[in-house]
Order: structure tokens, then C-alpha cells, then sequence
């Protein structure tokens, strides 16, 4: 049997216990689940310093020396601080500790000689070391197996039970200890030389115990290249069959529809990049292949008209399309807005939702059984059984990440031939993580906005400015404007959260009682939630009060004002969101950011980001290292979660595209993994899809 694939129990040190604590906390249930534990941060311990030479400034650090006597002080309800006092000959220090005083000084003796490792602080004009790790020097396991010393994560459920960062490092070292033949490589040769990478078991003993700084670096590289080489291999594997398995319309003519469109209802020049992006569908779309593209842009950015030019190809090529929206309201606009561009023009578009019924609902489902219906714009009503086309030839889905993978499928089987699918987000998506949460779609990117935008202006203002922050909303709404204001929304405090809406809405209607206001939150039930939107939309009211329930895509070019309070309680990608609900039409729009005077480091830093950039790609990738990949608005994916162990999507971007590279080199010349040369990433990734997330099923 395999080493690394014995039960985790059987390592000295686990036992039945500690095995279940491993399991349940960190889902760590065999040797080379540990082994693939890796330390978040490394400390050199290549030096002993002497009491004299610390200082308060230092980082951590390791004494050798005596304890010399304790001292107890009580604390209140039977708390107890223990100080020992430890000297090494240079100088005395105070070792603190706040808790378990009773068993500290049972476990140490006076005079016994001792390395003490921890940081240094300075309290009353002493150095002192807060529950530092002690060990005894004769006979120590404490004598660094390297000169770094990895720290890894714990919970404190583990550390109760004694796996502090240093219980693991001990169980680490036992396991180290066991792996006497060198572990199987799981890169062929020709990636290891070009590369020039160490090999995997060299890469793991030096991970855990790296003798240098160098060492590490290399061990890490190797890592992180391994894990999303394989996370690209097999997302590129998987869409190399889908293409070669899903066979789809060929639509080569371009018709009267689409010619008719472009000449004389075409309301304005297309950008450069929606021109690129046409030309980038029309290819898929004559390929014979399924298209499956992803297309990105901003608010604004012209995506719908690409779709509609889209699907008035397909409608050339004798097929029907269909659009499919994830709110009511967003179906309604997406339905105004294709109607407003089809003006005059031979093409029949429906709506269907769940509010469609009775005799309408039959006509509708009628005419796209007989073909008479050429486009459908709906919601997930759209993918009910008794929807059934004559023939479905594009599918347009607006906002993919509210649409799991189930869902999608459906609509694959409403004709016999597999449609061609055009994915659409205004969430911009940063390119190392398009290439690993999309891997398997092609993306394109409409990256520039249609002349004559005027940029939305960002300003930050503090809470105790709101009386002058009410004069200018007033002055807008005077001038005819209508206004957004939000609040803040955090599932754990709904009810705080509710309350403070309710609360500032009382505040805004004493401040406006001349102007009408709409309310909107997500414990409203639909029907009044929409009418509440709708009121807003028709200009009613001039004033709509909300959480984050205000829906991406939401139009009304007339609001002019977007404010956010308590703007620090946002995520970057979700104010920039919000601020797209401002600037749809002529008027010189504004985003208000509404904070306390006091913030740390990183919110001022996406204040700031906010207020400099209305660029959605520069503020996703600022998102991405601020936050990380799993926080980002609108990316997680049904069935899918980051569980990347050393690799880091947000600060790895140069590794990710050499993955990508390396991965799309091989698919291309085999892919199916077939030749000789390429056996070990097979096997690898029959390996890791037991065990890990099956990274194929994103799109």
C-alpha cells in the first residue's frame, strides 16, 4: 500500500482522537493529507540571542537559559498570571503567561536549563515574552530539524487537544521521519527540465523543513505550479471533449434581419471592442462546435446589443434565441430594451415569466413550438417542461452565477440539437481568475464604453457631513433626478440590519417630506418588492431606499445619484456594482461613500480605489488582493469552492498563466492524455479527482 494513503490514526502521535479532530477540522484523514498541510509562514531559528540583546522591536526569537523563580498574581474570577523569571547570564526577562497558571509552574523547574522561543515585548522597562514554547535542552526535539521553523494554522479546538503549530510540527517530523523511498513524481520529465523545477519529493521535505530562504522559494514555486497546472489540465481536457462531443448549429449566412438591423435601426457606431467581440461569436458560431463564451464588460458597456446581434444570426439561420434573466424586472428591461432596438422590424419577441398566464401563456408557448416566436426573453421559467422550441439555436444567459449548472442543462434540451450559449456578467472578472473559475469558456471582453458616457464622479464623505450630503441629494432631486440609497445588508445581523433600514428610512422621509420614497429590502415578499422597483422605474418616486437587493442590471437613466452609508461595511466589487446603477443616461451622475471618520488601513484603501478608478477590471483585480478569490461578489460557482492549498490565485498571476500555457500546449497536442509521455498526468488526475473538487463543472 501507498505510505501516503494510510489512515492518519496509525502516525505516532494521532490515535483515534486526535485523527477525528484532524478529520473534522481540517479534513485531514490520511499521511499525505498532512503532508499536503502546508506551514503559512516560516521563522528563522538559525540563531540563539542573548537577554542582553533583545529589544521590544524584535520578531521572534530563541534564549537559552535558567528560570530562575515564579512569581503568581490573581486576577479575578480564578484567573491567574504566572511570571517566570529567566536569565541566560546576560540579563534577566520575564516569561507571561494568563492562563493554566498552576500547571506552568508544575512543568518547569528552577534551574533546569531551558530554550524559550517566542516574541519579544517590553513591559515596566523589562523584555518579557508572552507564552512563549519552552523546551528542555538536553534531549530536545526543540533543535530545529531547519534553520526555519514552519508555523501552520490551528483551531482552537486543536489546540485544546495539544496540535498547536508545534504539535503539528511534531507530527510532521514523525511522518517526515517515515518516508524512506523517495515519493512518485507526479510531473514528467520534460515540464520538470524546462521549467526548471525540483523535483515533488524534494519539494515536500522542503516545504515543511527548508534548510534556506532559497530552498523555500524554489519548493513553493514547485507547488503552486504543480497545483494549478492540474487545475488547468483538467478544465482544458474537459472543454477539449466538450467541443469535440457538442456538435452544434452552423449559422454561415448573414440575413436580412441582421443586414436590416445594422443599416437602419442600429442606433449608434459600435465600439472597437464590440466589434472585436462580434467578430470573435460569429467565428464560434460558423464553427460547427457549440459556442460557449463568457462575455465580460462593464456597466454599460453595450453587452445586450452584442447579444441581440447575436441572436439575429441565429434568427438569419432559421433558429430561434432565447434570453434568460435572473429577476422579473430584469427580464421586463432586457424585453424594453430588444424591442426598442427591433423597432419596425419583422421579429416577434415574447416574455415569459411566472407572472405570464392562462390564455397569453398558450399563445406564447404555441409560437415557439411553431417557430412564430424568434426571440424569448424569460426567467427560470424559461427551462419548465412545457417550454418547448421548434428550434434553439443561441441561448443568452444574463448574469451566469445565479444560474447553477442543472438549470443551464435544461435548456440544452428543449430542441435536438445543442444551442449555442452566450454567457453575459457585468461583474468584471479578473484574468488569473476568468482562466481558473471560467476555464473551460472562451471569454471575451468589452473593454471600452460608448462615446459620450460621462464617467461617473466617486466622493467620499464622512457620517458627520450628512446635512450637507441631504442638501445636495435635495438639489438633484429639484433638478429632476432621482436618487438610490443603500444600506447595508450582512446575513449574520439581518434583523439589526433591517432595523437600521427601517430607521434610516423614517430619518430620510422626516429629511425629504416633500419628495416620495420607495423602500426595498429581501423580507419583502416578491410581488411588493417588484411593485416597489417598478414604482421607482415609472419615476414615482423620487427616492428608493434599500439594501443590496437592488438588482444587477436595473435601469432607470434617470437616477442620478447612487449613496452608500456605511460604505466600509462593502466589498469592493459590490460598490462598484452598486455605483453602476448611476450614469444610464446624459446627465452627470455621482456616488456618494458615506463612512465613519475612523477606518483601518485596507477599507481607506478601497475608498480610495473607488473614488480614483471607474475601470471595473482595475478595481476586480484590486478586489482580488484585498480579498482573496472566495469573497469575490458573483464568482462562487454551484459545486465549487477554493481549496488551492499553497497556491494563490490573487498573487500567483504569473504562475497561473505558465499553467495555463503549459496545460493548453499539451491539450493541444493530446487531448486526451493519451501518449506515453503524458501517462503521469493521467494518473495524477485520476488521483486528485477522488479527492478533491471536480474543477470541469464550472460553467
Amino acid at each position: 500500500m501507498d505510505i501516503l494513503q494510510q489512515d492518519i490514526m496509525y502516525l505516532p502521535g494521532v490515535g483515534p482522537h486526535r485523527k477525528k479532530l484532524l478529520s473534522d477540522e481540517l479534513g485531514i484523514t490520511t499521511f499525505g493529507d498532512l503532508l499536503e498541510y502546508y506551514p503559512y509562514k516560516y521563522v528563522d531559528c538559525s540563531k540563539f540571542y542573548t537577554v542582553h540583546e533583545l529589544t521590544g522591536e524584535m520578531p521572534f526569537v530563541q534564549v537559552k537559559g535558567r528560570i530562575l523563580s515564579f512569581e503568581t498574581f490573581e486576577m479575578g474570577m480564578r484567573k491567574m498570571r504566572v511570571v517566570a523569571h529567566f536569565s541566560d547570564g546576560t540579563g534577566i526577562m520575564d516569561l507571561v503567561w494568563f492562563n493554566n497558571g498552576k500547571s506552568i509552574v508544575k512543568r518547569y523547574t528552577i534551574g533546569k536549563e531551558y530554550v524559550v522561543f517566542g516574541r519579544p515585548s517590553v513591559f515596566n522597562n523589562r523584555i518579557q515574552i508572552g507564552h512563549p514554547e519552552i523546551e528542555e535542552v538536553e534531549g530536545s526535539v526543540l533543535q530545529p530539524s531547519t534553520p526555519m521553523r514552519p508555523y501552520y494554522s490551528t483551531t482552537e479546538k486543536m489546540k485544546k487537544m495539544g496540535l498547536t503549530s508545534r504539535g503539528v510540527e511534531r507530527l510532521m517530523q514523525t511522518l517526515v521521519g517515515k518516508l524512506k523511498e523517495p515519493l512518485p513524481e507526479t510531473l514528467p520529465p520534460f515540464i520538470l527540465q524546462s521549467h526548471y523545477f525540483i523535483g515533488r519529493d524534494e519539494a515536500l521535505h522542503a516545504i515543511h523543513f527548508p534548510q534556506n530562504a532559497k530552498q523555500l522559494e524554489r519548493a513553493r514555486v514547485r507547488l503552486k505550479f504543480e497545483e494549478l497546472f492540474f487545475v488547468q489540465l483538467n478544465i482544458l481536457r474537459y472543454a477539449s471533449y466538450q467541443r469535440h462531443k457538442n456538435h452544434s448549429y452552423v449559422f454561415q449566412r448573414i440575413g436580412s434581419i441582421f443586414n436590416g438591423f445594422y443599416k437602419n435601426n442600429l442606433p449608434f457606431e459600435l465600439t472597437g471592442a464590440q466589434k472585436r467581440v462580434m467578430h470573435e461569436i460569429r467565428a464560434d458560431l460558423c464553427s460547427g462546435r457549440q459556442m460557449n463564451r463568457l462575455l465580460q464588460g462593464d456597466v454599460g458597456s453595450g453587452k445586450t446589443l452584442v447579444a441581440l446581434m447575436s441572436m439575429l444570426i441565429a434568427i438569419d439561420n432559421g433558429c430561434q434565441a432565447c434570453i434568460m434573466a435572473p429577476t422579473e424586472i430584469l427580464a421586463e428591461q432586457h424585453l424594453q430594451t430588444i424591442k426598442a432596438f427591433l423597432h419596425n422590424m419583422p421579429v416577434r419577441v415574447e416574455l415569459l415569466t411566472g407572472m405570464v398566464k392562462g390564455k397569453r401563456r398558450s399563445e406564447i408557448l404555441d409560437g415557439l413550438l411553431d417557430g412564430t416566436v424568434h426571440i424569448l426573453v424569460g426567467t427560470h421559467a424559461v427551462i419548465e417542461d412545457t417550454v418547448q422550441f421548434h428550434r434553439l439555436g443561441l441561448v443568452v444567459i444574463d448574469e451566469q452565477h445565479r444560474f447553477g449548472v442543472a438549470q443551464r442543462a435544461k435548456l440544452w434540451e428543449k430542441g435536438g440539437t445543442i444551442p449555442h450559449v452566450l454567457v453575459m456578467t457585468a461583474t468584471p472578472i479578473p484574468r488569473t481568475l476568468a482562466m481558473t473559475l471560467y476555464g473551460d469558456l472562451d471569454v471575451s471582453v468589452i473593454d471600452e464604453l460608448p462615446p459620450g458616457r460621462k464617467p461617473i464622479r466617486t466622493t467620499h464623505v464622512f457620517d458627520s457631513r450628512i446635512t450637507w450630503l441631504y442638501e445636495g441629494m435635495r438639489k438633484q432631486i429639484q433638478e429632476g433626478r432621482q436618487i438610490y440609497v443603500v444600506f447595508p445588508l450582512i446575513e449574520e445581523s439581518e434583523k439589526i440590519d433591517l432595523k437600521n433600514l427601517e430607521q434610516g428610512f423614517e430619518t430620510l422621509r422626516e429629511a425629504f417630506p416633500e419628495f416620495k420614497l420607495s423602500k426595498v429590502h429581501g423580507k419583502m415578499k416578491p410581488a411588493d418588492k417588484e411593485e416597489e422597483m417598478a414604482r421607482f422605474v415609472r419615476g414615482e418616486t423620487q427616492m428608493l431606499i434599500a439594501t443590496t437587493v437592488i438588482e444587477v442590471g436595473v435601469n432607470v437613466p434617470n437616477a442620478s445619484v447612487m449613496v452608500i452609508l456605511d460604505a466600509q461595511r462593502f466589498g469592493l466589487s459590490q460598490l462598484h456594482q452598486l455605483r453602476g446603477r448611476v450614469g444610464r443616461g446624459a446627465d452627470q451622475s455621482y456616488c456618494i461613500l458615506v463612512t465613519p471618520f475612523k477606518l483601518s488601513e485596507e477599507t481607506r484603501k478601497r475608498i480610495d480605489i473607488m473614488c480614483e478608478t471607474n475601470d471595473g477590471f482595475r478595481i476586480a483585480e484590486a478586489d482580488l488582493k484585498l480579498r482573496g478569490p472566495g469573497d469575490l461578489e458573483g464568482t462562487q460557482q454551484s459545486g465549487m469552492a477554493f481549496d488551492l492549498k499553497i497556491a494563490d490565485i490573487a498573487r500567483d498571476g504569473q504562475l497561473v498563466q505558465m499553467a495555463r500555457d503549459e496545460a493548453q500546449r499539451i491539450i493541444d497536442a493530446d487531448p486526451m492524455l493519451e501518449q506515453q509521455q503524458h501517462q503521469t498526468l493521467l494518473l495524477r488526475l485520476k488521483q486528485l479527482r477522488k479527492t478533491a473538487v471536480d474543477w470541469s463543472k464550472i460553467s
